[in-house]
């Protein structure tokens, strides 16, 4: 957003482009022309409750002048996104007993679906994901050819994250660090798909 300088220099550009004198602009605005003229000259601080007058004036939005993308959406929520850790097999994904923690996001960047965060361990995602970064998840029991998936080796209790890939009736789970094997799902070693990896969130 800028400041009170650089809404100035807008309307004073906007002033140009539309051939308005500062007289006709203190009309528009029901301002006196000195005032204005100060504005200009910029020997007075602009005063913002005058934003809707000037962008009145100018024909524009007073987010225009203030520089706010058309696009732009207010934060109007957040909700605690769980950060999971260790997972027992037989208990719902989110029970309270696997979650180690809380993100907090906005409402308005969130897709849709239940979602939770998973903490990337090790490097076998390496360049994909990074060690340590936090996946946001949406839980669904499946996931297409070629997407990352948090999954759950039934025989342990910690997720993965891994590439999917199906072939007849197992699963390989690829990494994406040609250092690390790929993980055949069987009878011996079967595995749950616990959601489908969005994005992630590291730091520096």
């Amino acid at each position: 957003m800028k400041n009170n300088t650089e809404v100035v220099e807008t309307i004073i550009r906007l002033s140009r482009e539309q051939n308005l004198s500062i007289s006709e602009l203190a009309r528009r605005t029901k301002m006196a022309k000195s005032a204005v003229s100060k504005y200009f000259n910029k020997t007075r601080s602009f005063p913002l409750n005058r934003l809707d007058q000037f962008a009145k004036a100018l024909k524009v939005t007073p987010e225009e002048l203030l520089g706010i993308p058309r696009n732009f959406q207010p934060i109007t929520g957040t909700v605690n996104i769980p950060v999971l850790g260790v997972i027992a097999c037989g208990d719902p994904i989110t029970a309270e007993e696997n979650i180690d923690g809380y993100i907090e996001e906005p409402k308005e960047t969130l897709p849709s679906g239940k979602l939770f965060y998973l903490r990337a361990k090790g490097r076998s995602m390496n360049p994909t994901i990074p060690d340590g970064a936090n996946v946001l998840i949406r839980q669904q029991p499946d996931v297409e050819d070629g997407e990352i998936a948090a999954v759950l080796l039934t025989n342990e209790n910690e997720a993965t994250l891994k590439r999917i890939k199906h072939s007849k009736d197992i699963i390989l789970l690829l990494p994406d660090n040609p250092e690390y094997h790929p993980i055949v799902s069987s009878r011996e070693n079967p595995i749950r798909i616990l959601g489908k990896a969005l994005r992630y969130m590291s730091q520096l």
